[in-house]
């Protein structure tokens, strides 16, 4: 383990090493840690190095000098762990630890960047930790004193990067009279009750929020959850996407990982009410791995992982584009690092006059694209009418 220790002694003496993943425990040792992350960092202006070890839902900070530190990662790797994958400037380091104790390093291409360590400066959130907020609270992502539990900190950064969605467009929704904000499929709703406690008690906002699911016993949860915080104007229903008709206007659509076509059926609805505001994280994008045919790409459709990918990603760039030719500007932002969960792209739709002449070209690009793969997507299907006159045969 010698090469481990020189590399790791090199990389920290050059301040090069930018997060090292431990993992592959060799044994399970109670006590023992299932994986470590080290990361530098600044404290008080001194350059340290933070351990982090996980156990199970437990999680333990350590701060170590550089001078320690080169040490402690090497004896991490040759005691408790099968491989590691160091990142550091200009190449990835993985390292493979056989049951014999050799260790095996390959050098790769790097894949992180370096950035400024700015860990002492605490991210700006739109819901600050430290501050106590009741939802929060009753969906377990942090105490009643505010701090967020470690194993829920995931959750809690991908709620306020929901709610930095719903901020960058709130000023789109009408001001003169209440307004009405449904969520489709909103499963156990930790965004529901955070848009709707971002919205009413922090913008001060006057809104009918209603949270729609399949399941019923999630929408008991939910309605009872509502009570307790008193939010009065928050309702839960069993209902199916496509049926639900008991609302003849709305503001702003949220679906949120409905499922396949489910967040067609979404989105057609949401363009039938004229939202003014949409905001969509499509799942199991199916539908078109079925259609998609074109020789042109024969070496990406001959293999299944790159065509559900491909699938994917032409199946949501229809949908923005559908979304345009009705009248809405879209983007396809990142939701949430990769990192914490593959579903990391949202559209976001915003109703505003577009000129004819930008519908026709776009309408133009549209139809050349699905006829070189050669799919009709649900959507367009489903927004025929609305479509007519406007996308060429």
């Amino acid at each position: 383990m010698d090469n481990v220790y020189e590399l790791a002694a090199e990389l920290i003496g050059q301040q090069a090493l930018l997060q090292a993943t431990l993992s592959n425990r060799r044994s399970k040792v109670s006590g023992q840690s299932d994986k470590v992350k080290i990361k530098p960092v600044l404290i008080k202006g001194e350059h340290k190095y933070q351990f982090t070890y996980q156990m199970g839902q437990k999680v333990i900070h350590e701060n170590i000098d550089p001078d320690q530190a080169a040490k402690q990662l090497a004896d991490l790797l040759s005691e408790q762990f099968k491989q590691g994958l160091w990142q550091a400037k200009g190449a990835d380091y993985q390292i493979l630890v056989n049951k014999k104790g050799k260790a095996t390093v390959l050098k790769r291409q790097a894949t992180k960047q370096a950035v400024e360590l700015s860990h002492n400066r605490k991210k700006r959130y739109l819901l600050e930790e430290g501050t106590p907020v009741p939802f929060l609270a009753e969906l377990g992502v942090m105490n009643g004193s505010g701090k967020v539990h470690a194993a829920k900190y995931d959750k809690f950064r991908q709620i306020n990067r929901f709610l930095e969605m719903i901020d960058d467009v709130v000023n789109e929704l009408p001001k003169d009279r209440p307004l009405t904000v449904i969520d489709f499929g909103c499963g156990k709703s930790y965004l529901t009750f955070a848009m709707y406690h971002y919205l009413v008690h922090i913008r001060k906002l006057d809104i009918r929020a209603i949270g729609l699911d399949l399941k019923e016993d999630v929408i008991t949860h939910c309605s009872a959850l509502a009570e307790r915080l008193d939010y009065k104007n928050l309702k839960f229903y069993v209902g199916d996407i496509g049926q639900y008709n008991e609302v003849s206007q709305v503001d702003m659509v949220v679906t949120l990982h409905a499922c396949d076509t489910a967040t067609d059926a979404a989105l057609e609805k949401a363009v039938r009410w004229g939202a003014k505001v949409i905001l969509s994280v499509p799942c199991c994008q199916h539908e078109l791995f079925t259609q998609i045919d074109s020789p042109v790409l024969a070496p990406m459709l001959n293999h299944g992982i790159i065509k559900e990918r491909l699938s994917a990603l032409a199946t949501d760039s229809a949908r923005a584009r559908l979304l345009e030719l009705v009248g809405y500007k879209t983007q396809i932002v990142e939701f949430i690092d990769m990192e914490h969960t593959p579903k990391n792209l949202l559209i976001r739709a915003v109703r505003q006059s577009v000129s004819h002449e930008q519908i026709a070209k776009l309408a133009a690009s549209y139809r050349e694209f699905t006829q070189f793969l050669h799919v009709t997507p649900y959507l367009e299907k489903a927004l025929k009418e609305r479509l007519e006159g406007v996308l060429p045969e």
